[in-house]
């Protein structure tokens, strides 16, 4: 499985969506992006754009430090 890591931390939604939007067009199908955010929008965000465009949520964690950490497998 091909991993991508996208880090976002410090900006602000819509940035998060729009640059993962972007990143995850340079995963092939089946491909995973990881993608690290502090913004507490960002969550929810990923998750609604994610589902949207037909990727699925592989999981979603706050790290010790209060990042979010999520992976999202590229659908299509």
């Amino acid at each position: 499985m091909e991993k991508k890591t996208l880090d976002v931390r410090g900006k602000f939604c819509p940035i998060p969506v729009m640059e993962a939007s972007k990143a995850i067009n340079n995963v092939p199908i089946g491909g995973v992006l990881e993608v690290l955010a502090t913004d507490p929008a960002a969550d929810p965000d990923l998750k609604a754009w994610a589902k949207r465009m037909g990727h699925e949520v592989v999981s979603s964690e706050r790290l010790p430090d209060g990042t979010l950490r999520i992976l999202i497998r590229r659908g299509k």
